[in-house]
């Protein structure tokens, strides 16, 4: 009889599958072992750093590896002013070096050209090399350039509004962070939008950009019996001034027609119907120190955007001044028993604007608006429980906008049951209202008359509309399911009673 081999033994016990709760013990283990080892290494990195962190140092190079496609002169703007002979101090203590390095590196990580994360490396150099000295170090960063395009395509869903869209991307042009941006979209009431915009940074600096860009595109107002055709350009400067602070100076020309009017179009929308152009410039502030902006629980968010068009040498046939005001405001609440973040967030937000319309030429004299460059109020991302455009001035049928208005609503946002507060998911009770008016064409200033508009929000009650829904936060828009029950609905105004759905980006 053969004897038993050695090696059968092994493998039959090899084949044999194991206790599934003695392989997780064993997993766990060998996770805690890494993690333990990570943190280790972390710390005694962290005590090298500590006991060296004033210890003199010179960097004599900087190498940017892997960075094919980009200029060499453009990453020199960004590195050059570390290297020590262009620092009046001649050298750095470690603490200095690695907070300078680490900038330099945060401005390439903000140009959006490479992929994450980008890798440093500090070393000595050769020091057999005549001019080097004791206190040299080199430091090499690993930056893997991102593809050189991107396309997407996709569908989008709203309330009354449906449409396909295709996205072109081309990055890191001429070698200097350029981004050339070109969108395609076909819809039910944005017929047809294209756009195409080039960007690039000033002087290296991603905190500074200039972007010019063109558009066209066709869009069916179906509350004011009309469409409206767009066709222009702009240029805008945008200047990241702080981390959560953006300022947007913008000149737009732009060919406005309003066409394709339905037959039974009211006399308001008529007089406005044919061609117009509007010269403006503008500017946009944004703060926005919110956690989340789809889905806040802290945190708020300021922003202001002023338009001025047709004044002086700005030319065009309208002539307008235009201010809008947003704010929101967001704060966690505690609840008795729950330590820490309950999941549970107040937010509420107010919003306003005035367009005060100004004779061709710029002269102060109050004339009769647009209806290109009116306010709209009323819907499912600003004053909930209304139909689009639902609030405000009518003529029959047709929303016709409004010169003044403010809007403002709260929120009380929960967790889902079972589903918990790590979720983009969330039950809200909301309440929200507002008020949109015209300026009214009367014997008196053209000053006083706008004025008396302004102060006239205030004297009655808001429209407004409370309800419950279900949010949902995805990275690139928020969407609601809301059942509304109007509460105050002057004569005129369409209310909307019952379930909504809505998409955007900034709601109430």
């Amino acid at each position: 009889m053969a004897a038993p081999q050695i090696g059968d033994g092994v493998f039959a016990q090899l084949r044999q599958q194991g206790d599934p709760s003695l392989q997780e013990q064993r997993d766990r283990a060998l996770s805690q072992r890494i993690h333990a080892q990570h943190e280790k290494s972390q710390q005694r990195q962290a005590e090298l750093v500590g006991d060296n962190a004033t210890k003199p140092i010179t960097i004599s190079s900087v190498r940017v590896l892997h960075a094919t496609h980009t200029r060499h002169g453009f990453l020199e703007r960004i590195f050059h002013p570390i290297i020590s002979h262009n620092r009046q101090q001649g050298s750095y203590t470690l603490h200095e070096a690695l907070h300078e390095i680490g900038g330099a590196v945060e401005k390439l990580n903000r140009l959006d050209i490479f992929q994450q994360p980008i890798a440093t490396y500090i070393d000595t150099p050769d020091q057999t090399e005549a001019s080097s000295t004791p206190t040299d170090h080199a430091v090499f960063i690993s930056a893997k350039e991102r593809g050189r395009y991107t396309i997407k395509t996709g569908t989008e869903a709203g309330t009354a509004e449906g449409s396909a869209y295709v996205n072109a991307q081309l990055r890191n042009i001429f070698g200097g962070a350029e981004r050339l941006n070109a969108n395609a979209s076909l819809g039910t009431r944005t017929r047809s939008a294209y756009s195409a915009t080039l960007d690039a940074p000033i002087l290296s600096n991603p905190d500074l950009r200039w972007e010019i860009g063109g558009l066209a595109s066709s869009t069916l107002k179906h509350w004011a019996s009309h469409e409206e055709v767009l066709k222009g350009g702009n240029a805008r400067l945008l200047w990241q001034t702080g981390p959560r602070s953006r300022h947007e100076f913008m000149y737009a020309g732009l060919w406005r027609q309003v066409t394709g009017l339905a037959e039974k179009a009211s006399p308001t929308v008529r007089a406005d119907a044919g061609d117009s152009f509007k010269s403006s410039l503008s500017h946009t502030w944004t703060n926005d120190t919110r956690d989340l902006p789809m889905l806040p629980s802290k945190g708020y968010l300021l922003k202001t955007v002023s338009e001025l068009a047709g004044l002086g040498p700005l030319k065009g046939d309208v002539a307008f001044a235009k201010f809008e005001l947003e704010s929101q405001a967001a704060v966690p609440v505690p609840i008795p028993g729950v330590q820490g973040d309950s999941g549970v967030s107040f937010t509420a937000g107010l919003r306003g604007g005035m367009l005060y319309p100004l004779t061709p030429g710029g002269q102060p004299e109050l004339s009769q608006s647009r209806i290109n460059d009116r306010f709209q109020l009323g819907g499912p991302s600003d004053v909930r429980g209304f139909r689009f455009s639902g609030l405000g001035p009518r003529d029959g049928k047709d929303a016709v906008g409004g010169d003044v208005y403010a809007a403002g609503g709260a929120s009380f946002l929960f967790p889902l049951p079972r589903v918990g507060k790590d979720t983009p998911l969330r039950l809200q009770a909301f309440i929200n209202g507002g008020r949109l008016l015209a300026v009214q064409e009367d014997d008196g200033s053209a000053a006083g008359t706008f004025m008396s508009t302004v102060g006239a929000l205030t004297q009655e009650l808001p429209s407004c509309a409370a309800g419950v829904g279900l949010v949902y936060a995805h990275p690139a828009a928020r969407f609601e399911l809301n059942f509304s029950l109007p509460l105050v609905i002057r004569k005129g105004e369409e209310g909307r009673k019952g379930v909504s759905f809505g998409v955007g980006i900034n709601f109430l």
